[in-house]
């Protein structure tokens, strides 16, 4: 997957902490499947290396991410896109978006995560009205995300 982020909201950093906390970077995949860090300049090759060498010192087992130039990125095919999210047929259907804004939406992006599980009920409520979305659509995904991941 490839990250936009606002530099204003976080840091590089701290996204490579929460990969690495929430990744198992010793586990050794096909290519497609690969663990991977793909970096746009030295800075972030060089905040990579270093939060992976301090992973390392932790680890059980040897750290097998690749840590490479980012060249062209290309979108999966539309069945992974949001996945978590596409289970919910009549959720898809609601927001009415097509395969590319789904793929762009930020919406379908929180989505996906509080229904994968990554979220709690309160921080949904809190972001909630944000999305703008019908009481209906708005008691369908909290009921998916009050059942918690797993499904």
């Amino acid at each position: 997957m490839q990250i936009e982020y606002d530099p204003k909201v976080t840091t590089y950093s701290e996204m490579l902490k929460l990969f690495w906390q929430n990744h198992d970077s010793t586990r050794c995949a096909s290519r497609q499947y690969m663990s991977a860090i793909f970096y746009h300049g030295d800075e972030q090759k060089r905040l990579a290396e270093e939060t992976r060498d301090e992973r390392q010192k932790t680890a059980s087992k040897k750290i097998v991410t690749k840590i490479a130039e980012a060249e062209t990125f290309y979108d999966a095919e539309n069945y992974h896109q949001k996945y978590l999210l596409r289970q919910q047929r009549d959720v898809c259907d609601a927001l009415g978006l097509s395969d590319k804004e789904i793929i762009t939406s930020h919406i379908a992006t929180r989505l996906n995560g509080y229904v994968g599980g990554h979220g709690s009920l309160e921080a949904l409520e809190k972001e909630m009205p944000s999305f703008n979305l019908s009481t209906k659509l708005q008691e369908r995904v909290k009921s998916l995300v009050g059942r918690g991941s797993g499904w």
